[in-house]
């Protein structure tokens, strides 16, 4: 008998946490927006960018890659569950997740597609090309989820290391000049929608306004955002043409393994030294997002949140996935949503049986991306005033510089681009003369690797802040060390890794420079250390 009511007690907790409100309903349209986009721009680049059969990547790529959101998505609400039932606490919010956004779009301008060309030259129908760059796809995401397998024992270590400005400084910088520009940008090419959802969804989750009936607040700006899209759109005032909604269609491709996985490992080697800051930048960011979700009051075990994402990516690539997952930015922001443990329940559902359905592929279409992209400015927000609010206000310089990083990469986005700046052009702008390095190798080799450098810079001056000169000393060397490896600021256009000396021409002139400012920094730190402590 007791232990019978200990279980239906057990029950009744679990169910009191994973109850469905409007919180949930708000999250799961701000998660699914995330995975979503990821999933448009995948196959933008791909279908568009590279010619890649459709039948490809709705086919094969995209059933293998929900698959790895939905078990992601159920591993981190069973994860809250079990917060909640530790904790007696029916309020724990799950950590949000999905599909990585860096290395996907990553994945498909320095891997997959440019594996379509080679195959393509080397004489393979465009049916055949694809098939083998879906191995590689599927190869490359499991060599990701296997050595973030392995990190993932590192992680408590490295944020008991780290300093929390700089864990949650190079998130700032991340949100506000990544998620929050890029989506606005998207915004005001069609601004009389955008703004008019961007306006709704800050008075729904900024201003706490009554929304009628009582919808949720993402869910009536979505609406009303998508509504106005087609219905101004039909009397030419939106400022582009639109596309006829499409109801969705049933198409059914179930993930599954294929053989073919083994040519793709073959293949894969060549890509390593990408894959590996790939699956690095994604852990680091894990453990960064479990020290946001534990300033916003949700204690989650990091090796557990690493372990999970790890599983999801090599579940996904064993089974055709070509993207990896991870733990998502913005946990503060969805619990202020009112999310629960829920809303991942909800998101991982929808995209894993999309992705098997077929039916994602017409959601992608069917709703505007200046209604999609308002929920991640709100996100951007709530995260960069989180950073600020978290650390104690001496610390707020070492969230600030935290940003540079994330600045130098959206710009080298933008410059990047080949419409704007030709290869050509571009190859003789990274040239190094004899007044100092050029402006556009500076920003290369500052953007590459981003999240590490801003993770680094920012627990180097809380430390510098502090007094603490040797604790600086030994972040500004584990920068050198990172710089020789191109873990940081790779003078590759691609941001691949390498050994410095594997270096030639100019681009070793580059990556030496930025390593010994390092470490030349670091030893006059130590020095000045020296003079302290003898006076």
């Amino acid at each position: 008998m007791t232990t019978g009511g200990s279980a239906r007690a057990g029950g009744l907790r679990v169910g009191r946490i994973l109850r469905i409100g409007g919180g949930d309903v708000n999250g799961f349209l701000g998660l699914v927006v995330d995975n979503l986009s990821v999933l448009a721009l995948l196959a933008a680049v791909l279908i568009g960018g590279f010619g890649i059969p459709a039948a490809i990547v709705f086919g094969r790529m995209f059933p293998g890659t929900a698959l790895g959101v939905l078990i992601g998505d159920l591993a981190y609400t069973w994860l809250a569950v079990r917060l909640g039932r530790r904790t007696g606490r029916s309020d724990v919010t799950a950590m949000p997740f999905g599909l990585d956004t860096p290395s996907t779009i990553g994945m498909a301008l320095l891997v997959l597609g440019p594996a379509f060309v080679k195959y393509r030259a080397a004489g393979l129908s465009p049916m055949a090309a694809g098939l083998e760059t879906w191995y590689l796809g599927m190869a490359a995401t499991a060599i990701m989820g296997a050595m973030k397998l392995a990190l993932a024992f590192a992680g408590r270590r490295v944020q008991r290391l780290i300093p929390q400005a700089g864990l949650l400084g190079s998130l700032a910088g991340i949100a506000l000049m990544l998620i929050g520009f890029l989506p606005v940008v998207e915004i005001l090419r069609t601004p009389i929608v955008g703004m008019l959802t961007l306006g709704l969804v800050l008075y729904a989750l900024v201003a706490k306004g009554q929304i009628p009936g009582r919808m949720p607040g993402v869910l009536f700006a979505v609406i009303a955002g998508t509504l106005a899209y087609y219905i101004l759109g039909g009397l030419g005032l939106a400022g582009m043409a639109i596309k006829a909604p499409m109801l969705p269609t049933l198409r059914l491709a179930l993930p599954h393994p294929d053989i073919g996985i083994l040519h793709g490992f073959a293949a894969a080697v060549d890509y390593l030294p990408l894959l590996l800051p790939f699956a690095l930048l994604t852990v680091v960011g894990g453990v960064n997002n479990a020290e946001s979700a534990r300033v916003a009051g949700d204690d989650y075990d990091v090796r557990s949140i690493l372990l999970g994402e790890a599983a999801a990516t090599l579940a996904a690539g064993l089974f055709g996935g070509v993207a990896q997952t991870t733990p998502y930015i913005g946990h503060s922001a969805y619990k202020h949503m009112g999310a629960g443990a829920g809303y991942t329940l909800l998101t991982g559902l929808f995209i894993g049986l999309g992705g098997m359905l077929g039916f994602l592929s017409n959601l992608i279409e069917m709703i505007p991306i200046a209604v999609l992209a308002p929920v991640l400015v709100f996100v951007a927000l709530d995260i960069t005033v989180q950073a600020f609010h978290a650390v104690p206000v001496r610390h707020a310089p070492a969230v600030a510089i935290s940003f540079i990083p994330s600045i130098a990469r959206l710009v080298w986005i933008e410059l990047s681009n080949p419409e704007y700046v030709p290869a050509a052009r571009l190859a003789q702008l990274l040239t190094v003369s004899g007044e100092g390095l050029p402006a556009l190798a500076v920003i290369l080799a500052l953007g590459n690797g981003f999240i590490v450098t801003a993770t680094l810079w920012g627990a180097f001056m809380v430390e510098l802040t502090e007094r603490r000169l040797r604790s600086a000393a030994l972040y500004l060397a584990a920068g050198g060390v990172l710089c020789c490896f191109g873990i940081i600021h790779s003078v590759r256009i691609d941001g691949s890794a390498y050994a410095l000396w594997q270096l030639e021409g100019p681009a070793r002139v580059v990556a030496t420079q930025f390593c010994l400012a390092y470490l030349v920094l670091a030893a006059a730190l130590l020095l000045l250390s020296l003079q302290r402590r003898a006076a």
